[in-house]
């Protein structure tokens, strides 16, 4: 799967989980995951979401190091890549 249809599809996540208070088309891959108003209680659906979107699975730890939409995105790529 091609980066930009990763990031595509984590932008729409966003969208959702932020309920619709985030206009995806404005989330650039230097964002960070917590300027994008998703809250700690938001941020587990959003893993979750995460996973069923790219079919993966990961436990929230390991993405302690994940900042921004980028860096997400490179995560998914190299699991999907696994």
């Amino acid at each position: 799967m091609a980066r930009k249809d990763i990031v595509q599809r984590l932008r729409g996540i966003i969208e959702r989980t932020g309920r619709d208070l985030v206009d995806r088309t404005a989330v650039t891959e230097q964002d960070t995951i917590a300027s994008l108003g998703i809250d700690s209680l938001a941020m587990l659906d959003f893993l979750y979401d995460v996973q069923q979107e790219f079919r993966i699975e990961f436990e929230p730890q390991e993405l302690v190091a994940v900042k921004t939409l980028g860096e997400l995105a490179t995560f998914v790529e190299q699991r999907l890549a696994a």
